[in-house]
């Protein structure tokens, strides 16, 4: 991707009015993304340790979004250098570009020195209510100030979705020969994508020390997991970087998530058969959306030894997709895509039944927040 490529795929929502309408939307989906984890545990695409895993980071993207809310509520009413808008990438992401996130994690570093310095928010209010009351003037600047110190508040409360999560490890069982299962499960958000990804992998521990507890190798582990973290490295890459690194841990199961592209008639730019489907179902401010969800899987088929003058070491050999040769090039054993939306697109969708669409697998969201799955 060219620097105009990234120019022209990003827009500042300039207008205060469709800010708000933006940060009400992905409240919305955000808070019915739980109720789409919860239908793919119910139908075993997720375990419950996933579905609350995922959970976890599903509420760390709605606290940074209403974050991101309080910081840009008043900016765009200010005069000169102060004024600031919203940066989003509205094609093919739908989500505030990668910069957005990068500086809300700078704020975060310091609101608390920032904190210090600011009014606080019973005195903005008296100085607010005494210059409409007695000045008759909007206190523009004053609202500006409350805003800002109700961001770095929100900030300080902390989990965020920032640019890199570091890995966190979960127990998951004991394994035969005193070996040990654990989750390990870290995010990031994609600079290139801009679409928060998400990655799970199972792994088997042979080592005499219990990874979380160990001070040599999980901080190794980490390191190692987050400079892999590229939506551009295929996931077989990924697991056999991981397996050969550390003879001990030994990768079982490895899962990439993509929560995103969003997509909306009022934000985003699409074509083909999306943007007519969003653009004839004239949904309103609410349900003009649909937000894809993507999961790639990869699986360990069986293991191979390696046989040393003085070792003995296991490698993962991994299944990959036997279709047409797909698995080759994806390096996945199989990607399965989902299409989160609310009733009104669906139904247009349903009509229309594009070709492409017929595959995926249909979260629909009705008024009261029933997730229904079709596909």
């Amino acid at each position: 991707m060219t620097d105009l490529d990234l120019t022209t795929d990003h827009k500042a929502l300039d207008d205060d009015l469709a800010a708000r309408r933006y940060f009400a939307k992905f409240e919305t989906i955000t808070r019915l993304l739980s109720g789409v984890a919860g239908e793919m545990e119910k139908d075993k695409s997720l375990s419950a340790m996933d579905a609350e895993v995922l959970e976890t980071y599903i509420r760390a993207i709605s606290w940074s979004f209403q974050a991101l809310s309080l910081k840009y509520l008043v900016s765009g009413r200010l005069d000169g250098i102060g004024q600031k808008h919203l940066t989003i990438d509205f094609h093919e992401s739908g989500f505030p570009v990668f910069q957005e996130i990068v500086t809300m994690a700078n704020d975060a570093a310091q609101a608390e020195k920032h904190l210090t310095t600011m009014a606080g928010e019973a005195e903005l209010k008296d100085e607010m209510v005494r210059r409409i009351v007695g000045e008759r003037v909007v206190p523009t600047k004053l609202q500006y100030a409350l805003s800002q110190r109700l961001y770095y508040e929100a900030l300080l409360k902390g989990w965020l979705f920032f640019a890199q999560m570091h890995p966190e490890v979960e127990f998951i069982s004991d394994v035969s020969g005193g070996r040990r299962g654990y989750l390990v499960h870290w995010a990031v958000y994609d600079s290139q994508l801009n679409v928060p990804v998400i990655y799970l992998m199972e792994v088997v521990d042979s080592g005499r020390k219990a990874l979380p507890r160990d001070e040599t190798r999980w901080p190794a582990v980490q390191a190692h997991l987050l400079a892999q973290s590229v939506g551009a490295l295929k996931l077989l890459t990924i697991a056999k970087g991981f397996d050969t690194d550390f003879d001990d841990l030994h990768p079982k199961r490895l899962r990439r998530i993509y929560l995103g592209p969003m997509y909306s008639a009022a934000f985003t730019l699409q074509t083909g058969a999306m943007r007519e489907v969003l653009d004839e179902a004239k949904a309103g401010p609410g349900e003009d959306w649909a937000l894809a969800w993507t999961v790639e899987e990869l699986v360990s088929e069986r293991v191979e030894v390696e046989e040393g003058w003085f070792s003995r070491t296991e490698r993962e050999v991994f299944r990959l997709d036997p279709f047409a040769a797909q698995g080759a090039e994806t390096g996945a054993t199989r990607i399965t895509r989902s299409l989160i939306l609310p009733q009104r697109p669906f139904q247009v969708l349903a009509e229309k039944d594009p070709e492409g669409f017929r595959a995926l697998r249909k979260f629909v969201v009705g008024k009261e927040g029933r997730v229904l799955v079709y596909g």
